[in-house]
């Protein structure tokens, strides 16, 4: 990807980060449009990007090519992988790993000790999956969205458990 950037995001980027989301319902709800969802949608706004970003808790980065937001991770408490947003024309090209690299990185060297957990949308869990995340519970179906619960370990973490 030309001319990409990473950096850490900004209050200034609730805006393109809310909309990000919401551009991507149909892949995280139930319904298509979101219906049942209002719970999650309010939580994932603009809004709510807004009062993420400006808590201590929460590291966010984001992907941009020029001005273009392309992609958003973001970590909560230094161990939850709480947003991996990538906007749709751009799946599958490694944006996704590259962000998750970013934040894994970040919240290591903050402290963490190579153990995170995700809740991701049913549709995500193939890109969690190579992304060395193990399946944590099953599916639960709540507030009009699928959660799957999954865990990641370093990988020598991983070997020496077994």
């Amino acid at each position: 990807m030309d001319n990409l950037t990473i950096r850490p995001a900004t209050v200034a980027d609730a805006s393109a980060i809310g909309s990000l989301i919401l551009d991507l319902l149909p892949y995280l709800t139930v319904h298509p449009q979101g219906l049942g969802a209002e719970k999650f949608v309010a939580n994932v706004g603009i809004d709510a990007q807004r009062r993420y970003l400006g808590q201590d808790i929460f590291r966010y980065h984001v992907a941009l090519q020029g001005e273009h937001l392309l992609g958003v991770v973001a970590v909560r408490d230094n161990t939850h992988l709480f947003h991996l947003f990538i906007r749709e024309a751009h799946h599958g090209k490694g944006l996704g790993r590259r962000l998750w690299e970013v934040a894994r990185d970040d919240a290591m060297a903050r402290g963490n000790p190579g153990r995170f957990t995700v809740n991701s949308a049913r549709r995500a869990t193939g890109l969690y999956l190579r992304l060395g995340f193990v399946q944590a519970g099953g599916p639960v179906e709540h507030d009009g969205i699928v959660d799957v619960p999954m865990r990641w370990e370093k990988p020598e973490d991983r070997e020496n458990a077994h």
